[in-house]
């Protein structure tokens, strides 16, 4: 993310409304994905299975589980920024606006036709929150913590929504072909968007950005 100067990134209406654009993106990607019945993100997995424990929305559990995730930053040393924060509540508020608004489909063209929205979505949104430059979001930074304490970013990440995959799929959570999906096509999709959307130094007097 070399594109990325977060400390000349525009004007901070600019800046804000990149943020929670990303959110609302990010909130209706996990909608979709929920909708298409064919297998959520690994966190999703865990948020519907306690969804379907409890009786409260995924969305609830979202920004629930955002801010229980948050608890975990403290004895790792990591600080939260207005994004972390916006984060925890606003992602979980789509989500359900998403799926309050979404018909579900039986058809398995549209279904699918909703996974790929939903992971497309999702890569833009990364895009567009990340390059506000307001800080990680608290899953994000789970494990960006835990690799500062000395594991990888690959194997925490896996340590964790491993985990998490597991604990949903046992509650009734949806795992299948769209998990799969999500797990090997989100990583490259947005590391493009977060090239394509960053904001770019100002160009300097001697021509370069």
């Amino acid at each position: 993310m070399s594109e990325l100067t977060l400390g000349r990134l525009g004007p901070l209406p600019g800046r804000l409304l990149r943020l929670y654009t990303g959110l609302a993106l990010y909130g209706a990607g996990i909608g979709f994905q929920v909708e298409s019945n064919l297998g959520n993100s690994p966190w999703d997995v865990l948020h519907e299975g306690l969804s379907l424990r409890t009786g409260w929305s995924i969305g609830m559990w979202v920004i629930v589980g955002g801010a229980l995730v948050m608890l975990l930053w403290i004895p790792l040393r990591q600080r939260p920024g207005l994004g972390t924060i916006s984060n925890v509540f606003c992602v979980g508020l789509f989500a359900d606006l998403t799926l309050w608004l979404t018909p579900t489909p039986d058809d398995l063209a549209v279904r699918t036709g909703y996974l790929v929205l939903a992971i497309l979505i999702t890569a833009v949104a990364t895009g567009l929150y990340i390059g506000a430059g307001f800080g990680a979001g608290p899953r994000d930074g789970l494990m960006t913590g835990l690799a500062a304490r000395g594991l990888s970013i690959r194997l925490s990440r896996t340590l964790v929504e491993m985990t998490v995959l597991a604990a949903g799929w046992l509650l009734g959570g949806t795992a299948g072909v769209g998990t799969l999906l999500f797990a090997f096509t989100i990583g490259p999709l947005a590391q493009v968007c977060i090239r394509l959307l960053a904001v770019r130094k100002p160009q300097s007097e001697g021509g370069a950005v």
